[in-house]
């Protein structure tokens, strides 16, 4: 038990660290410290209107409460409560790699490295996936339900739609679809998917609906961005409201059904 205690202990230090580390890179990144801000990074092929799948500017401020959703986790985690958990147990070394990649991420673009960057968030996002389904069992206290669900949440869900415009922005710099009259098809069927895969984790967490309002936000969010700026597209952009729309649709239904389950049989939300 108690060789268990201080793994444990460990373990909750190298997560808290690494998600200060993570934290001070979005400082960096931000442009706080001089660093050049990640709109600007690389040529400036992650701007909001680099390409037609880029969320608006409006869209990063998600940024400012997911970080700090990971600093109260930091915190908490560190607790003796937390460190007796199932659940931080299966996530919590998940939790701190996600953090490092983060950062690694910033750094790569602050580098101008766009085509490592694209490798570093399609990690990152296998990384939150796997820790979205650990987090589903066993259950958790309902603090710990919640805390998880609002912090690693709309992390995933953003991410996930951060990945893909990632992706075409790497893509854009190589000059592929630039131009090019299916690239705006190309985009609303990348929009409509990423919606989908929303619901989908609606779906398979039986209703928890945090993930995918992250990700109508960032969904929105790449509607204005095609309706006001520098690169606009009517198509895009009413696709993406269209199914920010429907995702948000299915978001209200779910939370309505499990407040509703909630109270029938007390279960925990």
């Amino acid at each position: 038990m108690q060789e268990t205690i201080k793994a444990s202990l460990s373990i909750r230090i190298v997560c808290a660290l690494s998600i200060l580390v993570a934290a001070l890179g979005a400082f960096i990144g931000s442009g706080a410290l001089g660093g050049t801000p990640i709109a600007e990074a690389a040529d400036g092929r992650l701007g909001a209107d680099a390409t037609l799948l880029a969320p608006g500017t409006g869209a990063f401020a998600i940024w400012s409460f997911i970080y700090t959703a990971l600093v109260v986790y930091a915190i908490w985690q560190m607790t003796p409560r937390a460190s007796m958990s199932p659940t931080q147990m299966r996530i919590r070394s998940l939790a701190a790699a996600s953090a490092i990649l983060n950062a690694l991420w910033i750094f790569t673009v602050q580098l101008g490295f766009l085509a490592l960057s694209v490798v570093v968030i399609v990690v990152l996002l296998v990384v939150l996936i796997m820790m979205f389904k650990r987090m589903l069992s066993p259950r958790p206290s309902r603090f710990e339900l919640w805390l998880m669900a609002i912090t690693f949440g709309p992390y995933l869900g953003w991410v996930s739609v951060a990945t893909i415009a990632n992706i075409a922005a790497w893509l854009s710099s190589m000059g592929v679809g630039n131009q090019a009259a299916w690239a705006p098809a190309l985009a609303c069927v990348l929009v409509v998917v990423a919606a989908l895969i929303g619901a989908m984790t609606v779906l398979f967490s039986r209703g928890r609906v945090a993930t995918a309002l992250a990700m109508t936000w960032g969904i929105a969010w790449i509607g204005i961005g095609r309706s006001d700026g520098g690169l606009e597209s009517p198509a895009v952009a009413m696709t993406a409201f269209g199914a920010a729309a429907a995702l948000l649709l299915l978001v209200v239904v779910a939370a309505v059904r499990r407040i509703a389950k909630y109270r029938m049989d007390g279960a925990m939300l």
